[in-house]
């Protein structure tokens, strides 16, 4: 795996000149004028998976008509949702297909192949355990008075692994914190209350641990992903600042299995709302169901290849 050279007509036609590809594929809003043209010109089939579009793209505007351009020398859109679809038929591009997005396939796959992770059991024990995943500062500040405030236990995964911002947690929690490097066999967590994640690779399978999820990211550039955490059949939070890009995020709020909050004040309402056992279920099962629902796109994808290879 490598990065794309840097889109220009010099570095398209010698990246194409030294791969020779059969096929290309890209992936949701990645659409590369240099590249596209070229593969355009040596017939080349392009798709464009798990792609969406909104209307204030500018795509769709008066004065978008190089963007629209690019587009057309696209073989085959397999977008997320009809509106996708409706859009691009309005600016003739008519070879579309709604499949959904890959990434739930992927997700699906993670349950599947949870892995056990040590000492987390031995943690958690019988009480409820709020998992946050790719926590921001700003998360962290809306996050703190419940942390220290409820009876559950909570596990922190920062977005960035940095000393600073790890000091500044385990300062402010006003509860016993322990960082998961400095667990062993011999640790005594029966009375540490907060764990603070400090590797990357197991936010993952720690969801499946849990009882509620916090996804940072959406009170700054962008919410991160919410489907780990869905696929789990976990109530979600998370800022309502920029999320709305985000179709998963704006459907589970819709549907009741994840909120979006301004403050600590909301985050406190609805997640004392969440921990009745009723509302708890309801939410739960939006959210198991609402990614079995959207499986599939992979497959249809891989079919479409299929045919290509046959016609070809």
């Amino acid at each position: 795996m490598y990065y794309l050279p840097i889109d220009s007509a010099y570095n398209a036609k010698k990246f194409l000149d030294i791969t020779n590809p059969e096929l290309a594929i890209f992936v949701k809003y990645e659409f590369w004028h240099y590249y596209l043209k070229e593969l355009n010109q040596r017939n080349i089939p392009m798709l464009s998976v798990s792609s969406i579009f909104r209307a204030d793209q500018i795509y769709f505007k008066g004065y978008g008509s190089f963007q629209r351009q690019i587009l057309s020398h696209v073989s085959h859109f397999f977008v997320q949702d009809l509106n996708s679809k409706k859009l691009l038929d309005s600016i003739s591009i008519n070879n579309v297909t709604v499949s959904g997005d890959t990434r739930f396939d992927r997700v699906v796959s993670i349950v599947k192949q949870k892995k056990d992770i040590p000492h987390i059991d031995s943690f958690k024990g019988i009480e409820k355990l709020f998992v946050v995943g790719s926590c921001w500062p700003e998360d962290f500040e809306v996050l703190l008075p419940l942390i220290n405030d409820s009876s559950i236990k909570f596990i922190i995964a920062p977005h960035e692994i940095e000393n600073k911002f790890i000091n500044r947690i385990e300062n402010e929690v006003a509860k016993k914190v322990i960082r998961y490097s400095q667990i062993n066999d011999s640790t005594d967590l029966s009375d540490r209350q907060v764990i603070i994640i400090d590797n990357v690779g197991m936010l993952s399978s720690l969801y499946g641990y849990g009882d509620f999820a916090y996804i940072g990211g959406a009170f700054g550039q962008g919410l991160h992903n919410i489907l780990e955490a869905a696929t789990f059949g976990l109530p979600i939070f998370f800022g309502n600042k920029n999320y709305t890009k985000f179709k998963e995020a704006v459907d589970l709020v819709n549907l009741g299995g994840a909120v979006a909050v301004d403050n600590y004040d909301e985050l406190r309402s609805q997640f004392y709302q969440f921990m009745e056992p009723k509302t708890y279920i309801i939410a739960s099962q939006v959210n198991e169901d609402y990614v079995k629902d959207h499986v599939g796109a992979t497959e249809k994808i891989i079919q479409y290849c299929k045919t290509l290879k046959n016609e070809g």
